[in-house]
């Protein structure tokens, strides 16, 4: 190395140089002392250990490298990795049609023949949509001036089966995060890579150092690398990212769509990145992932567990600074939530940034704090600057009014779970309250509707389509803060149904807002493995799950639970029919709220 790390005293300002030989560092933050014209580029094949296309030869990671030219002359740098399948662009694919009726086991256990038919229809079209090639030079991400100008080198990949790389595309599969972890090993002297000539080439201009971020499926790869637990990788920021593909396209046994993303599932998703030159060594691999995928049954199994990062969560050494939007419906909160959780459990260095918006990067939001974090989280994992981070509070949140607030940990500290109770009444609305109904069984029914929006479904007076049970005004802000529950005492009189839940902040004047949502298959009642056959008329006992949120209900406000069947915008839409009861009595309703019960009893009574 030419220079030593340069560590300026508070006040003094950095001078921007177009040579710089050696980063330097300013109350903690990397300065941009850097040209960030002044680079060297490179273009490498990484050889993975896998051959996921199954052509006898391991596949290639297309990785193009940024760096300072002052790296040729002995300045050893540390790396931004950003992996992608989506640098290529995409295909025209078409999603599944929603519109068809609900699984339904025959008395051996198997599936009926419509059912299975259907099923294979639907994985023979989905490979015949497919199209390409658009296989095009990678694009440099918003942070590539950013990130140089500091002394910290860019690395990006495409993914296999993408763009210029070889294997397959799989939607989270065990090759995708071989592949990913190829270049790291690779940064790190211990994977091979060749140019475009087939000559070696090493990357002897890195500390190896290296940290991985993006958002959604770039955002994902990060996860799925540092849960293999590789050396070298320092720090992930993974932004708006599944943290199990299971929780991404189902909920305990339901087939459930990413917001605005109807029928989309693995096997589309595969096919609209499956942007490699050959066309069609690939499809055998899609079309297994088309019938693994069950969206029959909806159960989780191997297939899912593969593609689950959160079980290997004690294996990840690298910080994690997990990022996501509390209005983020296409990868909905739980991923942070449960990723988080399990890091938390198993004593990883961590933080969270959780902000109002929906599926986006909080650099889109100009927040001159957000690469400020960045910054010292990269400058103390990948440069070992004691700037103090790892100890300062792990929650950052943007509340309602897009003020930030940093907190000790997320979900709140002084979170418990409150119960209430749903009283007669939900046709029109019902009272949820402090206490349960005394008595004997109370028995109020709905009928699915799956043409009708939940949106509107919330908002009607009365409706037999959906029952709804609201508290009295709040006396006082009411927050909410990790994941709300609603326990049922259900029926059914059909041996299939949807079974959806909202909670919904009702205005004083009327106007709605649905907090959060959640949704599961009462033939998964026992374990989103095992799909158990419901017998008409029987009451069965069935938790529903809502996403995680954090969230202030304003004084004078109303705390709504509603229930419905199908939800037009994320389940499967069998045909208007199907009939609900729930027994009162049996049934509650547990919130995550900041103080606990007695928050509760102060704001409802």
């Amino acid at each position: 190395m030419l220079a030593a790390l340069v560590t300026l005293p508070l006040g003094t300002l950095p001078v921007v140089a177009s040579a710089a030989e050696g980063p330097v560092f300013k109350d903690g933050e990397a300065q941009p002392v850097f040209d960030p014209k002044d680079v060297v580029k490179e273009s490498v094949w990484v050889r993975a250990p896998v051959d996921s296309d199954r052509d006898g030869r391991d596949d290639e990671v297309y990785t193009e490298v940024v760096r300072q030219k002052a790296t040729d002359r002995g300045l050893k740098v540390p790396v931004v990795f950003f992996n992608s399948p989506y640098f290529s662009g995409g295909n025209d694919v078409a999603n599944h049609n929603v519109d068809v009726e609900l699984y339904v086991p025959n008395r051996h256990g198997g599936y009926d023949k419509r059912d299975g038919s259907l099923l294979k229809a639907q994985a023979d079209e989905r490979i015949a949509a497919a199209v390409g090639p658009n296989a095009g030079p990678i694009r440099s991400g918003r942070y590539e001036d950013y990130f140089i100008s500091r002394g910290f080198a860019m690395v990006y990949a495409e993914s296999l089966g993408t763009g210029k790389s070889s294997g397959c595309p799989t939607s989270g599969g065990v090759n995708e995060t071989i592949g990913s972890k190829a270049v790291v090993d690779w940064l790190n002297g211990r994977a091979t890579a060749r140019n475009a000539a087939g000559a070696d080439v090493k990357a002897t201009w890195t500390t190896g150092n290296t940290a991985m971020m993006g958002v959604s499926y770039n955002g994902t790869l990060p996860n799925a690398v540092a849960s293999t637990g590789v050396e070298g990788l320092k720090a992930i920021v993974p932004i708006a990212a599944i943290s199990s593909w299971y929780d991404y396209y189902r909920a305990d046994g339901a087939v459930v769509a990413p917001g605005t993303f109807q029928g989309e599932d693995l096997d589309v998703l595969a096919e609209y990145v499956y942007t490699r030159a050959d066309r069609e060594i690939c499809k055998p691999v899609i079309a297994e992932i088309a019938r693994k995928q069950d969206r029959v049954t909806g159960d989780y199994s191997a297939f899912w567990d593969e593609r689950n990062y959160v079980k290997d969560a004690a294996k990840v050494k690298a910080a994690v600074l997990a990022v996501h939007g509390l209005s983020d419906w296409n990868v909905k909160v739980k991923h942070v939530h449960q990723w988080y959780e399990a890091l938390k459990k198993h004593g990883v260095e961590h933080k969270i940034w959780l902000h109002q918006s929906g599926h986006t990067d909080p650099d889109t939001l100009r927040s001159a704090e957000w690469r400020r974090t960045i910054n010292r989280w990269f400058s103390h994992y990948l440069y070992g600057i004691d700037n103090g981070i790892e100890k300062e509070p792990k929650s950052t949140i943007q509340r309602e009014d897009k003020s930030w607030v940093d907190e000790a940990e997320w979900p709140a500290p002084g979170t418990a779970s409150a119960r209430l109770f749903p009283w007669a009444g939900g046709s029109a609305k019902g009272a949820l309250r402090s206490e349960s109904v005394p008595g004997h069984a109370v028995v109020e029914s709905l009928r699915d509707d799956s043409s009708k929006l939940a949106d509107d479904l919330v908002d009607l007076s009365s409706s037999g389509n959906r029952l709804s049970y609201a508290t009295s005004q709040t006396a006082t802000d009411l927050r909410l803060s990790g994941v709300a529950r609603v326990n049922l005492a259900i029926s059914f009189d059909r041996p299939a149904a949807n079974v959806t839940a909202l909670l919904v902040d009702r205005a004083p004047d009327g106007t709605s807002h649905i907090i959060t949502r959640g949704w599961t298959d009462p033939q998964n009642r026992v374990s989103p493995s095992r799909t158990k056959p419901i017998a008409p008329g029987h009451t069965y006992r069935v938790e529903v799950e809502l996403e995680p949120q954090d969230y202030v209900v304003k004084a004078g406000h109303k705390v709504e639970f509603v229930l419905l069947s199908s939800d037009y915008d994320y389940t499967l839409r069998p045909k208007p029919g199907a009939g609900l009861s729930i027994d009162l009595t049996a049934t509650s309703v547990e919130l995550p709220v900041v103080g606990g019960r007695e928050a509760l009893r102060r704001s409802v009574g």
